[in-house]
């Protein structure tokens, strides 16, 4: 099962949220660089930050896979993580990892992801990811948002060599999901208050793995008002 993927556009992404029950005080910003002068531009709280970044055909990187081999799930059970189970479905499943995990501050008006977390609240990580091959609203919420970027909306069948993953705060930690990891990424200790520059941190070392690749996107679910 394939999608027509996401496009790293903040009003995109946005707009997707919001049609799925996320209040219009939080919205996805633009992360313009990772530089401390440029970090502190972007409006507070930030709750999750997301990375767009370059695949090399075939998939996984050599970092994927030792990442993959030495991972752990140590992560605590109030953490909502879910696998990937639907090809160029990242987009969607960074966001919904972004807001899950931010239940806290983020009050879901009654609707499609308020159901969906209901719903798959007490399911293991791979059941999530299967449970949302089948979530018609969402599928449907999605399909309408990817054809709303600014550039034309490829295949579904298309392979996409990008991908996206969230960071967030969970118990004092920097996590890194990603739905085509076997677990969540443990990335060091954190704060609410240090998320985005915590975040950035990593960020920056995946751009680092390739100091000639330009084609990164970094965006932030934070407070617009």
């Amino acid at each position: 099962m394939a999608w027509v993927p996401l496009e790293s556009n903040p009003e995109v992404m946005t707009k997707f949220l919001h049609k799925l029950g996320v209040p219009k005080k939080w919205s996805v910003l633009d992360v313009y660089g990772l530089e401390s002068v440029l970090l502190a531009i972007v409006p507070r709280p930030v709750l999750a930050v997301i990375l767009l970044y370059p695949l090399p055909k075939g998939g996984k990187t050599e970092w994927d896979k030792a990442e993959d081999k030495d991972s752990k799930n140590d992560a605590p059970d109030s953490l909502y993580y879910m696998k990937q189970c639907i090809s160029n479905a990242c987009g969607t499943i960074a966001l919904l990892h972004s807001v899950a995990n931010n239940l806290d501050a983020i009050q879901l008006e009654d609707g499609i992801l308020k159901k969906f977390l209901d719903d798959t609240k007490e399911l293991s990580h791979a059941e999530r990811g299967k449970f949302l091959e089948n979530s018609q609203d969402i599928i449907d919420t999605h399909m309408v948002s990817a054809q709303e970027g600014q550039t034309e909306a490829p295949a579904e069948d298309m392979e996409v060599y990008h991908h996206f993953v969230a960071f967030v705060h969970k118990d004092g930690s920097l996590y890194e999901l990603d739905g085509r990891k076997s677990a969540p990424i443990n990335h060091g200790s954190t704060t609410p208050d240090a998320l985005l520059d915590d975040a950035a941190r990593v960020c920056k070392e995946y751009m680092e793995r390739d100091p000639n690749e330009v084609r990164f996107t970094v965006v932030a679910l934070a407070a617009n008002e």
